[in-house]
């Protein structure tokens, strides 16, 4: 390691002043005597008397010589000791001594002649124990080697927190020699490392010695100035013997690869995390929009700092698209999520909105080709080519747009549109890691989204069926007063087969009917069409509504097992009657001015289609001003309550025989009907009224 220079102050002189002592000396025991020419011990010191056994006392005068060395060993120190003070060379070496206890000990030995003011000679001896030398400096050259060929960067520095000497490996490591550390500090030697908190780390541990070990840091050094890189940094005090504080020593271990490794992990973690959460939140309906949407609440912020989701508007439409190389995209924004604000959300496209994207912009390609375009890092010249328009590309800028991503939404191979990130917040680039979940996040989406566009489009196609099949608008007819209400079942669910009717029939009478085909989709919608089909042709018949029950029934019979719950009734205007017949069905509700709402008591019946069971018509009084309420179950059937208590709640809210019927028919929708009954509804009210 390099050693370091002497402190120095202003014009190049020394630092002068009181130094604690160090403590090495008082480890060797480095014992001090002085020789006259004669051979005689004049001067004897406390470290002597330590080493040799003999008081100053009994060694003072006498031949240093015949005190301390063996008989047979006069003649050589002799020899040594006249070679010495004759030509002033001096000598070192070891040579056994005799102590006063008698034992011989190895001692290490300097020797030089002294010369006084007076001219006179002397020689000093300095000694320590051999063995005690040895250790030293087989502890000094273990450390030596040790500290040059390790791979582990180390330093030493001074209590001002300057480099006193570093090997090797902190070299390569800060990518700079030895002699460009010495007298300079942490921040002057790598500034790409925080140096404010390495330096208070530092001061820590010199004030408390305590040591600071395996402290993980990160940053840049002269050696790679363009990649980070992370160290453990371990830091400990410095102390001689005396307990003096020399400074600090430190260790560097590049744990770089464990580093990025555990990047890398947490990347795969965060992104199991992101498809986890996608996985539970997307496609929990099959409500085209709100799939789009929860995809863009996955997105933002996790993923990105704006996230739209965008279709084509052909595949939105139920049709296959293809581009070709010169055709615009028309896309209809489904969903946009920002994390910033109205800015952002305003250079997006609003949704609910098509827009058309020329042949040149990055989503078109994203759509044209199936593959996931990705800017890093977007430049000024880029935002034209995400933008919609020059004005949206300025709303993108001004937002700080500086990285982007457009991924393809493909289902069944199919591409369906895009998913459309953007990055002005994070300020860390789209990388291979993001491309990676993006795509897992499109591809679990976008077959949500496919089936909620095929369901939709199914949807459509029945309920626009089911809705051709069902009366626009009751017809006026003599002494009733109608109302109707057809509620589709929520986006979950699929087309019912409930339905109503009002049917003109002779001399001034009318009708009425509702039904509930059982099954969903499509064919209840077809089967509700040819039973009401079919009640209207046995109603010509002017059938007694039992008997027309039992014909409908026969009919349902053969529409593939098809089952169906029915009630009918013809109100006769001149006798102020209603003769009804039930099949299975829910009773109407009887509201009449002055008395409580109540709900008919007919027998129930069978439903239509199961055959075999007859049926039974019931005549009810139906005067001017009173009230039928006919519904199916969609209305009053929920998860959480009875259906008792349901019911009793349809009859407190007829309590006004002189509310509008409209006005009945939505605050029965509004009150009765709950979300999470993913059922259909028909609704029927008629009021009698009298005869002009």
């Amino acid at each position: 390691m390099t050693a370091a220079r002497a402190p120095a102050v202003e014009g190049g002189e020394p630092a002068r002043g009181p130094v604690r002592p160090g403590g090495l000396l008082d480890v060797l025991g480095v014992a001090s005597v002085v020789l006259d020419s004669e051979g005689r011990i004049v001067l004897w010191s406390p470290q002597a008397e330590e080493l040799f056994g003999y008081r100053a006392d009994e060694a003072l005068g006498q031949y240093a010589a015949r005190l301390m060395v063996h008989e047979r060993h006069v003649h050589l120190v002799g020899k040594l000791f006249a070679d010495v003070m004759r030509t002033g060379q001096s000598w070192a070496g070891g040579f056994p001594i005799r102590l006063k206890d008698g034992s011989t000990r190895v001692v290490e030995f300097r020797n030089m002649r002294l010369l006084d003011d007076h001219g006179d000679v002397y020689a000093l001896g300095l000694a320590a124990d051999q063995s005690t030398v040895r250790r030293l400096e087989q502890d000094v050259a273990l450390s030596e080697r040790m500290v040059a060929q390790s791979p582990i960067g180390l330093a030493v520095l001074d209590t001002e927190l300057r480099f006193v000497s570093v090997n090797p490996a902190l070299e390569k490591i800060n990518g700079r020699p030895a002699e460009d550390h010495v007298g300079r500090t942490m921040r002057e030697v790598a500034p790409g490392l925080d140096s404010d908190a390495l330096e208070a780390a530092a001061l820590r541990v010199l004030g408390t010695g305590e040591p600071l070990v395996d402290w993980s840091i990160v940053g840049r050094t002269p050696a790679d100035p363009d990649e980070d890189h992370a160290w453990s940094l371990s830091l400990y005090r410095l102390e001689d013997a005396m307990g003096n504080v020399l400074g600090v020593a430190g260790s560097m271990v590049d744990v770089t690869e464990q580093y990025r490794a555990g990047i890398e992990a947490e990347t795969a973690r965060r992104r199991l995390a992101v498809i986890a959460d996608a996985s539970a939140r997307i496609g929990t309906t099959l409500e085209l929009d709100r799939t789009a949407w929860e995809l863009a609440d996955v997105a933002v912020p996790k993923l990105a700092d704006v996230a739209a989701v965008d279709l084509l508007d052909a595949v939105v439409e139920g049709r296959r698209s293809t581009l070709g190389p010169a055709e615009p995209a028309v896309l209809r924004a489904l969903a946009v999520r920002a994390e910033q604000g109205a800015d952002a959300v305003r250079a997006a496209d609003p949704p609910g909105g098509v827009t058309r994207y020329a042949p040149d912009r990055l989503i078109t390609e994203c759509v044209r080709t199936g593959q996931a375009v990705l800017v890093a890092r977007v430049e000024e010249e880029d935002l034209p080519r995400i933008a919609r328009s020059p004005e949206t590309a300025v709303l993108l800028g001004q937002v700080g747009v500086h990285s982007y991503l457009a991924v393809p939404l493909i289902a069944r191979g199919e591409v369906l549109g895009a998913l459309d990130l953007k990055r002005t917040g994070n300020p860390a680039p789209f990388d291979e890691d993001d491309l990676l979940l993006a795509r897992e996040l499109a591809a679990r989406a976008a077959v949500q989204i496919d089936n909620a566009r095929w369901y939709q489009n199914a949807r459509n196609t029945a309920l626009t069926l089911q809705r051709s099949l069902l009366p626009s608008d009751p017809p006026v007819t003599t002494g009733l007063e109608v109302a109707s209400r057809y509620q589709p079942a929520g986006a979950t669910s699929e087309v019912g087969g409930d339905w109503f009717d009002v049917i003109p029939l002779a001399d001034g009478r009318t009708a009425l009917v509702v039904g509930d085909v059982m099954g969903s989709g499509i064919s209840a919608a077809a089967t509700m069409g040819r039973l009401r089909t079919a009640t209207t042709t046995l109603a010509a018949l002017e059938l007694d509504p039992a008997l027309l029950l039992e014909h409908l029934d026969k009919t349902t019979s053969g529409l593939d097992h098809s089952i169906a719950t029915c009630v009918y009734a013809v109100h006769d205007p001149h006798l102020r009657q209603c003769r009804i017949a039930n099949a299975g069905h829910l009773p109407p509700a009887r509201v009449r001015p002055g008395r409580p709402p109540e709900l008919l008591d007919l027998p129930t019946g069978v439903p239509l289609g199961v055959g075999g069971v007859g049926f039974t018509t019931v005549t009810v009084d139906f005067e001017p001003g009173d009230e039928l309420v006919f519904y199916t179950d969609g209305l009053v059937e929920t998860r959480s309550h009875s259906l008792d208590e349901r019911l009793d709640f349809l009859l407190s809210l007829l309590d006004d025989p002189a509310r509008p019927l409209e006005e009945t028919c939505d605050l029965l929708l509004e009150t009765l009907h709950h979300p999470d009954n993913h059922d259909d509804v028909a609704l029927l009210i008629a009021r009698a009224q009298e005869l002009p």
